[in-house]
C-alpha cells in the first residue's frame, strides 16, 4: 500500500482511470485523460505503476491490457490513511469536521441518518 501513497498526480489520474474502466490500454487510457501527455509517456508511466506493483498486463493481439493489482477499496483505505496523515495529523475527526463544514456538501436526511449510526457504533466501541 506504501506505493499508493507516494504516487504523482499523473500516475495517480491513470491509475482513477483504470480503477472505473477496469482494464484498459495505453490509448484507452490516454483518449480518457482530461489533458493527455502523449502516448508513449502513457506507456512509461504504465509501465512504472506495473514495476511498482500496481498494475498487471496482459496481451490482447499487439496491444497490452492493464488492470490494477490492488482492489478499489484497499486502495481506498490507503488513499484516506495518506490524506489524514498528511493533513489531519491522523485525526479522522478533524476530516469529517471539514467536509461537513465545507460549503456545498450538502447531505441527503438519509446520509445524515448513516453518520449518526456509524458515530453512535464508534462510540459503543469506544473509538
Amino acid at each position: 500500500m506504501k506505493q499508493l501513497n507516494t504516487l504523482s498526480r499523473r500516475e495517480r489520474e491513470i491509475m482513477d482511470i483504470l480503477y472505473a474502466a477496469g482494464s484498459a490500454s495505453a490509448g484507452d487510457v490516454q483518449e480518457r485523460m482530461p489533458s493527455p501527455p502523449s502516448y508513449s509517456a502513457v506507456r512509461a508511466t504504465l509501465r512504472i505503476l506495473e514495476q511498482k506493483g500496481l498494475l498487471v498486463h496482459e496481451h490482447d493481439g499487439k496491444r497490452y491490457i492493464y488492470r490494477p493489482t490492488v482492489n478499489r477499496s484497499k486502495a481506498r483505505r490507503g488513499a484516506v490513511d495518506h490524506l489524514l496523515k498528511t493533513f489531519f495529523d491522523g485525526s479522522a475527526a478533524g476530516a469529517v469536521m471539514a467536509l461537513l463544514e465545507t460549503p456545498g456538501a450538502d447531505l441527503t436526511p438519509e446520509e445524515l441518518d448513516r453518520l449518526a449510526a456509524l458515530i453512535d457504533r464508534a462510540r459503543k466501541e469506544g473509538r
